[in-house]
């Protein structure tokens, strides 16, 4: 299975901390991800764990769930 964003960019981070003579990327320059990148990463970042975890949709509070219908 491949890697994902978050992935790539903690091993990234981990690397330059080891002294690498890599650099982050600046937001909006080429090859840097886009946020329609980090938009689709965050849809599966904690499917793993048995289920999306969002904000405002009660996924942390059960009882405090709103009612609204599943497309």
């Amino acid at each position: 299975m491949k890697k994902g964003l978050y992935a790539n960019i903690h091993a990234k981070r981990k690397r330059i901390a080891k002294g690498s003579s890599e650099k982050m990327r600046k937001p909006g320059s080429k090859g840097a991800p886009t946020d329609a990148a980090f938009k689709k990463a965050a849809k599966t970042a904690k499917m793993k764990s048995g289920g999306m975890v969002t904000r405002g949709c009660g996924a942390m509070m059960p009882g405090k769930r709103k009612n609204f219908k599943v497309a």
